[in-house]
């Protein structure tokens, strides 16, 4: 097919593109001989420019505004999250037999695809554009090389700061996948075979991401991370949503959590060099980062609860999404929710003072299962065994509170599998399988950790101690935890009767509520949600995991 088939007059030759078929042999078993755009044309391309450069587009192109401690603030109304309704995959030879196809993996078919490409090429063949030349992946024996286009120098810096870049570019650089964004380009459902104006569509056929209708970058980051999970697991390899740190004996720990869990803040710890905040991948060496950079929340940053993370959101180019400011001084309100609450800081790995070099270690000595718990119930730490951690790993549970969306008027259980449903591709048994055998291998514990509400649930409870938990999880990771446990009735959870720097009246749940019964009651309506929960996952988990799965 001519990719600029439905090019403007006059435009067709200027914007013709090469294609070449070659093999990605780091890719894995199971993926066919691919067809790669080469080389993504534009009215005008501007190509790996430096930090300075892209802020100084940004700025005179009206993109952004600059902070008071030269922050670049945009906004990215109406999109302030990510689109996962919008997210779809194209069901090709290459990915039917591997995609477990559900409403987190939706499928089109090649040819929507290829006349939705046909649109885009045409598009830029009228705009400049941003490209970016990048790495995803520490360990260089499973990194994958990444081309991203973007309408926007902003989009291409947070890019730059979120991935790997080469400080000198790489003149023969060929990237296995393509990253295309045009933020300002609007599908019509009708003519595009899209849900919405917005799109983000993966081809790993053509091993292209093309993402428009939205300027939120995270579906950039997201996007590519997704792409990970699909192609290591074919490389027996691990890909987790997590953050990890290093111990000064080389002891790693990593941080399994949903957003809002504590998974960014707490393995942010001065005394543990960071390896990354949010997506990593396990092989047969250890563990390494995918990224260059930090994607942090920014509401309600207080810079004594999380000094290392307010300081990187205070650093000259560090891009914030969204967040409120004073609009003569500047001055940041990290505290609005006038735009949304899900606002961002995108900074490189190098704003954090405490990193690891390299950004990858080996085996991980300690996994720490994050969970919010707005019922109330679950206690603030527990031991896990390798069925209950796998079992916990496919559940991913945390919490909403009431009043964070329209109609929720009490707790409400997420359930997110592997601690990032949205973007596991294959069945989540695959990747929990992987966990399982990694656990076994290099005799890991494991500990679930809640950071949610105690002493009743949201409204009436208390949330826990952030002190509190950053005490526990240290004496989890250190060894602090003695022997002495005992089992909770509803979940079968060991929990410490003791724990260096913790009250031991707050380790047991049910002792901190003033009406048991109501305790009970509580326990045992989450316990039921575990269970149907599930319910999914038997036909495909193994007997041992299964065992875990007791009706309460």
């Amino acid at each position: 097919m001519d990719p600029s088939a439905n090019a403007p007059a006059g435009a067709r030759e200027r914007c013709g593109k090469t294609v070449r078929t070659h093999e990605l042999p780091r890719t894995g078993e199971g993926l066919t001989i691919l067809t790669v755009p080469e080389k993504v044309k534009a009215a005008k391309l501007w190509e790996n420019l430096s930090v300075p450069e892209l802020i100084e587009h940004a700025i005179r192109r009206g993109e952004a505004a600059i902070g008071p401690d030269g922050q670049v603030i945009v906004d990215t109304r109406p999109h302030t999250g990510r689109s996962p309704k919008d997210k779809f995959f194209v069901k090709e030879p290459s990915s039917q037999e591997h995609i477990d196809w559900n409403d987190s993996n939706q499928a089109i078919d090649p040819t929507t695809f290829d006349v939705l490409w046909d649109r885009v090429s045409a598009y830029l063949c009228e705009r400049e554009a941003y490209v970016l030349d990048c790495y995803v992946g520490a360990d260089e024996r499973y990194r994958m090389p990444v081309r991203v286009y973007t309408e926007f120098a902003w989009q291409s810096l947070f890019a730059r700061h979120l991935f790997i870049t080469p400080e000198t570019p790489d003149p023969n650089f060929v990237p296995e996948f393509t990253v295309v964004d045009v933020s300002l380009f609007q599908a019509e459902p009708a003519r595009d075979g899209t849900r919405t104006s917005t799109f983000i569509l993966v081809n790993f056929a053509r091993r292209m991401i093309l993402i428009g209708g939205t300027k939120y970058a995270g579906e950039i980051k997201k996007s590519v991370f997704t792409t990970m999970n699909y192609l290591l697991p074919l490389r027996d390899t691990l890909p987790m949503h997590c953050s990890a740190n290093v111990g000064k004996d080389g002891d790693v720990a990593i941080f399994f959590g949903l957003s809002g869990t504590g998974k960014t803040t707490l393995s942010s710890d001065s005394h543990r060099p960071l390896i990354g905040d949010d997506e990593h991948g396990w092989s047969a060496d250890g563990v390494f980062n995918f990224e260059g950079g930090c994607y942090a929340k920014v509401i309600r940053l207080s810079p004594k609860a999380e000094p290392e993370i307010w300081a990187a959101t205070h650093h000259f180019s560090t891009v914030l999404e969204n967040v409120d400011y004073e609009p003569e001084t500047r001055a940041l309100d990290v505290d609005s929710e006038a735009k949304t609450e899900n606002t961002r800081a995108a900074y490189p790995l190098e704003f954090i003072p405490n990193i690891v070099p390299g950004s990858k270690a080996g085996h991980p000595n300690t996994i720490v299962m994050l969970t919010a718990d707005a019922f109330g119930v679950l206690p603030p730490i527990s031991k896990l065994s390798p069925e209950q951690a796998m079992y916990h790993f496919l559940s991913g549970y945390t919490a909403k509170v009431a009043g964070t969306e329209r109609g929720i008027t009490e707790p409400q259980a997420t359930f997110s599998t592997c601690f990032g449903a949205p973007f596991m591709v294959h069945h989540p048994t695959t990747y929990a399988r992987l966990l399982g055998q990694k656990i076994d291998e290099h005799h890991v514990e494991c500990w679930l950790v809640n950071t949610g509400w105690s002493g009743g649930a949201y409204g009436t409870g208390h949330r826990m101690s952030i002190a509190h938990t950053r005490a526990m999880v240290n004496a989890a990771i250190e060894g602090g935890i003695a022997s002495d446990f005992e089992v909770e009735p509803f979940f079968g959870l060991r929990v410490p009767k003791h724990v260096p720097n913790v009250p031991d009246e707050v380790l047991n749940p049910r002792d901190v509520w003033a009406d048991k019964a109501a305790y009970d009651a509580q326990a045992k309506k989450l316990a039921t949600l575990f269970f149907e929960n599930f319910k999914r996952f038997e036909a495909q988990a193994s007997d041992a995991v299964k065992a875990i799965a007791v009706k309460p």
